[in-house]
């Protein structure tokens, strides 16, 4: 149980997606104009995170890893399909992205349409894909414990977004030089914003 909450607390803090990755920053920087949309957005990344993370990791364990065919007889324990990784993980979050699409037009309209183009686009969000890649790379050893990688990922990427939105919100009213109004000051707040949780990196898990 400690290593499930190591892992969820680490993927939230230590390896955020924006902040120590900068993974995700097209959706990032371009929903994070409202709170509202803002939420709306984090919380389908969460909801494809918490799903394809372990659907992946199944997959990834019981029919793309090296020997991981060995279920279906002793001849297929050389076979090694992690060539199809990318393919196969992809095919997994367009389908989720797909339905999150069909359940936000069904029951939030005004998300839907305030969303626009960008919730699709979540089927191409790099922060998606690196929550499976990453799960693959570090060789977790449940399904228990990618889907906590998965969930704590898609909050950490929920957080980040949430708080830079809230951020620009309140920045209307001040005073920023002109050269840096827009982009040019949430690049600079996301930099800060990413040295201070460099400091999470201290904490022993």
């Amino acid at each position: 149980m400690q290593d499930l909450v190591n892992i969820f607390v680490k993927s939230i803090f230590v390896d955020n997606m924006v902040f120590a990755y900068f993974l995700g920053m097209c959706s990032y920087l371009a929903v994070s104009k409202t709170v509202k949309t803002s939420v709306g957005l984090g919380a389908a990344v969460i909801f494809v995170l918490i799903i394809t993370v372990p659907v992946d990791y199944l997959m990834n364990q019981y029919l793309l890893a090296p020997g991981a065919l060995v279920w279906l007889g002793a001849e297929y324990a050389s076979v090694d399909l992690s060539f199809l990784s990318f393919i196969m993980f992809i095919a997994i979050i367009a389908s989720m992205v797909q339905l999150v699409e069909m359940i936000v037009e069904k029951f939030s309209p005004s998300l839907y349409a305030s969303l626009g183009i960008f919730l699709p686009l979540i089927a191409v969000n790099c922060a998606i894909l690196g929550g499976s890649l990453f799960m693959q790379q570090r060789e977790y050893q449940s399904i228990a414990e990618a889907t906590a990688f998965g969930l704590g990922s898609g909050i950490g990427w929920f957080l980040a977004i949430v708080a830079i939105a809230a951020i620009r919100e309140k920045i209307r009213y001040s005073n920023v030089p002109a050269p840096l109004r827009g982009l040019g000051i949430t690049f600079v707040i996301t930099g800060i914003m990413g040295l201070a949780f460099m400091t999470f990196m201290g904490i022993k898990l």
